[in-house]
Formats: C-alpha cells, structure tokens, sequence
C-alpha cells in the first residue's frame, strides 16, 4: 500500500477527521496513488484556494485524473451541504456574532454575492437563499426577491450578508444604500430586515451595530 495514503487513513482513523490535516484528508481522498507532492501543493492552497480550482485546474496537476478530480470537488461539494445542515437544523441568531457565524462559508467565495436567512418569531432559521452573484448594487438587488421568498416561507423578519472577496468587510456606499432600501421595505411589508452582516477574511461587520439599520 502507498506509504502517503496508508499514513494519513492513519492519522484520520486515530484522530478523527476535525483533526487530520488538510494534506492527509486529500490523501484519502484520492487513495492509495496519492502522491505526497501533489498533495502538499494542494494543500498549500488552503480550503479556499482549494474550492475555488476549476476541474481543469485540478486536472493540471500531475496524477490527478477525472476521476480524483470529480471525487475532490464532490467532497468540497458535500462538505459544504453538511455545514449548512448543521447551521440550519435549529439555527438561532441572538445576535451578530451568531449571523456570521452562520454565513462564514461565504468567506471563502472568489465573487461576491448576496444571500438571506429567514426568521420565524423566535429568530429560529427558516431557510437561507442566494439573492445575487455580483459586484452590490441598489438597482440590481431587488427586495421583491427576497420578500417574495420570505412571505412565501412565512418568514418574520431575514438577516441579509454579503462578502467582500477583498477581506476587508467596510461596507461601501452602495451597502449602505441597499440596506436601508431593505429596512424600508421590510417596515411595509411587516417583515424585520434586522441585520446586514458583511463577511471578510476572518472579521466581519453588522451594518444594524454601526447604526444603518
């Protein structure tokens, strides 16, 4: 058996998957051909330079085929859907602190986009939805969208965030400008817009804590 995959099926055995490195998990993954090289290169990309390779991308590397490539992305794939399980199975936002907490997946996203929790009464998580992939704009978000869904889902008041690719989560005019577009609207259709969470590289910033809301 190849002595890189032997050792990191180890190392997942005995310390579990939370504590195998990220090197040692994609060894795993690929299987008994796993080339340590390889694997180190990979995994000097960290998850989020990982998750952002194309197939293609993958495919450039020496001894990955369609094959390991297809597992790799599917395992990203599937780990992030667990993450969201998780988040939504009972989810409660008491504060700012719990709302990122909740959209740090979207930290490690190359383009930005904008995305919504739902609420019922006890601020119990409903549902999560992708509003907008793009650069923000006040005529491109569409508050029909979200209170579409929320009325749909009988949501009593959404959480909105964003992530600035750049790492830095100061909020922009234009995030300003659609937050208070939301808050208005949401006071007429008796739905609580009550935070708009920036997500950056491991900070974040709650525009409803600087006053916007």
């Amino acid at each position: 058996m190849n002595k890189h995959f032997a050792i990191a099926k180890e190392e997942m055995v005995f310390y579990g998957t939370e504590n195998t490195s990220l090197q040692n998990l994609l060894a795993v993954v690929i299987g008994p051909k796993a080339n340590p090289s390889i694997t180190g290169q990979l995994a000097s990309l960290g998850v989020k330079g990982l998750s952002s390779l194309s197939k293609e991308e993958l495919l450039s590397y020496e001894g990955i085929g369609e094959t390991i490539a297809d597992r790799i992305i599917a395992c990203l794939g599937l780990a992030g859907l667990m993450n969201r399980f998780k988040l939504e199975n009972k989810y409660i936002v008491r504060s700012p602190e719990d709302a990122a907490k909740y959209f740090s997946d979207m930290s490690i996203l190359d383009q930005e986009q904008i995305e919504v929790i739902f609420l019922n009464t006890k601020n119990v998580v409903l549902g999560r939805k992708t509003i907008f992939k793009g650069s923000l704009n006040a005529t491109i978000v569409h508050p029909r969208e979200i209170f579409r869904e929320a009325l749909k889902i009988g949501a009593a008041s959404i959480i909105v965030a964003h992530q600035h690719p750049s790492g830095d989560p100061s909020p922009s005019k234009e995030d300003i400008e659609v937050t208070r577009r939301l808050t208005e609207v949401g006071k007429i259709m008796g739905i609580d817009c009550l935070d708009h969470i920036i997500i950056g590289h491991n900070k974040f910033i709650s525009l409803s804590e600087k006053g916007y809301l």
